[in-house]
């Protein structure tokens, strides 16, 4: 029989496999799907600018979940990024919040997500992708207004 360690290495390895299995069961079942952080700014704004798109987005807080930081690290081994948000559209792996807004400037995010074939997609398509959103403080750079 093997030690101690190298079954605790054992059971790590299936930890992360599960882990895995899990995150791609998750993104091959969604059109859309945010990896994020309750506490992170950057996935607020990823999730803002998808909702604002009218995309419907599975959104999983890692920090909620109890094998959060196992999906995270599965993340990482899969899409070689290891920070939230990680976000993936049509099953495809899109990167983080510069990648998104990114390909939201460049005019092609909501092509991608009418191909993913998200409800509503195109519904404030007609947004200019270069302006940052009137009500998005996040991504304006303006304080908010103090009462």
């Amino acid at each position: 029989m093997g030690s101690p360690l190298s079954t605790n290495k054992m059971a790590s390895n299936e930890a992360a496999e599960k882990a895995l299995a899990k995150a791609q069961e998750i993104v091959s079942s969604h059109p859309v799907v945010v990896f994020s952080k309750t506490y992170c700014g950057f996935c607020k704004t990823v999730k803002k600018l998808l909702s604002d798109l009218g995309a419907a987005q599975e959104v999983i807080e890692l920090d909620e979940e109890s094998d959060g930081a196992a999906i995270q690290d599965a993340l990482h081994a899969w899409t070689k990024q290891r920070s939230v948000p990680n976000v993936f559209i049509g099953g495809k792996h899109v990167g983080g919040c510069d990648d998104t807004q990114k390909l939201h400037r460049e005019g092609k995010l909501v092509p991608m997500l009418e191909e993913a074939k998200v409800k509503d997609a195109g519904a404030l398509a007609t947004e200019d992708p270069a302006q940052p959103s009137k009500d998005n403080d996040d991504i304006s750079g303006k304080a908010p207004a103090l009462l």
